[in-house]
């Protein structure tokens, strides 16, 4: 007898389970049960339809039951919910959401691929109304999309700024509308770091989106929404309101077939993907595994990774294959004329695990100069002290972010140092990158603050020097300084450094900045061999300052610390 999989689910996870066992079994009955009326829709591409990237819905779908028929030879039901598992009898129950009708099917091996669904508080007065939407499904796009066509829609409220919310934002902009983001923590993007994802902050500000942080919202009313921030309640005008406060994972279904929980409200797997029953496993967002990194459990909400444990599941159910190693969360996003990637740990992740841990930040050009294109990247990288050992890293810029954050990633899952960073060899040519690259930069900086040769302070403390009276010294030409410069700074190019030692004192810290770091490291080298022992470099420098300083400055209306902004 041959095998008989049953799978629940028909996305990302479930229709890679059903279609590898398919390619190491031709001979397996293979059926997929999916609520929806989809299957394996581009779940990730969903908000750019809203924008016009995606020109129809068709477009997002990627693959019909006809197709999965035709190419695997797997039976897909669409509209068919599995509300019941039966463990002893091996067997689902399925319902027909469209007729009622009820059966029973039954299975050697099951595979729950449920996902998670959006978070809705019904604590939120009006979050039943018809012009509030999910971005879940092809469906919930479409409905969307009917909407923002009427003529008085205009207005749109994104509760929430993650990666959906903020992509949905962005698309609904270039759809033409008045677009506000409300979000609940202190920033956007929680991968990020605060200082890091100040630019893309900054970025949404410049494209015309209001985006409130700090701020949660209380109730959705005729024509706005109510939210409170610091005590006090505001409204926002909102003719439409679209949640993506994030997903919680569909574990119902596990639940009541006694299956295990895990700490993060997951269905708790093993190495294999096995539930606590070994004839039922589960991926995708519903599950909950672990981090590579620190060990502790937790649940990764992206396609890859659900298509990663889809294979292990279906590889050991045929006794082949290698186990789950967990994850370390790399993702990436583009925000209008940014690109943002991240890996591994962040400063509040490395700090709750207890790590400790230093960073540097860089902000070297991502290709030769000269080349079309070229622009600076900002580049963080997180490392464990004393060790080096590589903890993450975060990139944003114009150009190509993602090949440096995966070298990190790469580096990260084989549990590399920073002198594995600087033996790290990379593709160069001036049109893609610069012979040190971005990587290999921040490594040389990281280096240095680890061996004790570079004593710095990063930009997020800079105001509190300035309000602090501190002596800091713009090592920028002359011409830079008078451009822009932070407020009570001492100007003296590295240019001609040498022959002014006798201006900088001696008896007081001197906090040392340029551009973007590079020339005032060679003016702390200078300093420092000619017998200094007070100066301190500003990780990120004048650019870094005038980046994490803008969006706060410009939507609190507190008084900035620099005569005017530079980003160039």
């Amino acid at each position: 007898m041959h095998m008989k999989l049953v799978v629940v689910g028909g996305v990302a996870g479930g229709a890679s389970a059903a279609a590898r066992v398919r390619r190491l079994d031709e001979k397996a009955e293979i059926k997929l049960f999916e609520r929806g009326q989809d299957v394996s829709f581009s779940n990730c591409s969903l908000p750019y339809y809203l924008g016009g990237v995606v020109g129809s819905a068709e477009d997002l779908i990627m693959m019909t039951p006809e197709s999965f028929k035709g190419k695997h030879n797997i039976d897909v039901t669409v509209n068919s919910e599995v509300t019941a598992i039966d463990r002893v009898a091996k067997c689902v129950t399925v319902r027909n959401t469209q007729t009622g009708e009820t059966f029973t099917e039954s299975y050697d091996k099951l595979v729950l691929a449920p996902g998670a669904s959006p978070i809705m508080p019904r604590s939120i007065r009006g979050i039943e109304r018809d012009n509030v939407f999910s971005v879940r499904n092809v469906s919930d796009v479409v409905r969307i999309k009917a909407c923002l066509d009427r003529e008085n829609v205009q207005n749109v409220v994104v509760v929430g700024g993650g990666f959906i919310g903020i992509e949905t934002a962005e698309n609904l902009c270039l759809a033409g509308k008045n677009v506000a983001v409300v979000e609940g923590m202190g920033q956007i993007l929680a991968p990020f770091d605060y200082y890091m994802v100040q630019t893309l902050q900054k970025e949404l500000y410049d494209h015309g989106i209001r985006l409130c942080v700090d701020s949660t919202l209380t109730a959705i009313e005729d024509g706005h929404i109510t939210a409170v921030k610091d005590g006090k309640e505001f409204t926002l005008p909102a003719d439409a309101v679209i949640m993506a406060i994030g997903v919680a994972p569909e574990t119902g279904l596990a639940k009541d077939a006694g299956l295990e929980i895990g700490q993060t409200r997951g269905i708790k797997v093993n190495e294999w993907m096995q539930t606590s029953d070994p004839d039922i496993y589960a991926v995708g967002d519903a599950v909950e595994t672990f981090n590579a990194q620190t060990g502790q459990p937790g649940r990764l909400a992206l396609a890859g990774p659900a298509q990663k444990q889809a294979r292990i599941a279906a590889n050991h159910m045929y006794g082949v294959g290698a186990p789950y190693r967990g994850f370390i969360g790399s993702s990436c996003i583009r925000v209008f004329g940014l690109n943002a990637a991240s890996t591994g740990l962040n400063e509040r992740s490395a700090g709750n695990a207890g790590i400790a841990f230093d960073s540097v930040m860089v902000f070297p050009s991502d290709k030769v100069g000269l080349m079309p294109g070229s622009n600076y990247m900002c580049f963080k990288l997180l490392f464990e002290t004393p060790s080096g050992k590589l903890l993450g890293a975060q990139a944003i810029g114009t150009g190509d972010v993602t090949k440096r954050v995966d070298a990190i990633a790469a580096l990260i899952s084989a549990k590399s140092d920073i002198q594995d960073l600087f033996a790290y060899e990379h593709c160069y040519a001036p049109l893609y990158s610069t012979a040190k690259d971005v990587v290999h930069m921040a490594g040389l900086v990281a280096e240095n603050v680890l061996s004790g040769r570079l004593k710095q302070v990063h930009v997020s403390q800079v105001r509190k020097l300035v309000e602090g009276g501190a002596y800091i010294l713009d090592v920028r030409e002359e011409d830079e300084f008078a451009q822009s410069h932070v407020k009570g700074a001492h100007n003296l190019p590295t240019s001609v450094l040498r022959q002014h030692l006798e201006e900088i004192p001696r008896d007081v810290p001197v906090y040392l900045h340029c551009r973007s770091s590079q020339r005032s490291y060679y003016a702390y080298r200078c300093l420092v061999g000619n017998g200094f022992d007070n100066v301190v470099n500003i990780s990120g420098s004048f650019l870094g300052i005038s980046l994490y300083e803008f969006f706060n400055d410009k939507t609190a209306g507190r008084e900035p610390i620099v005569t005017d902004y530079n980003f160039e």
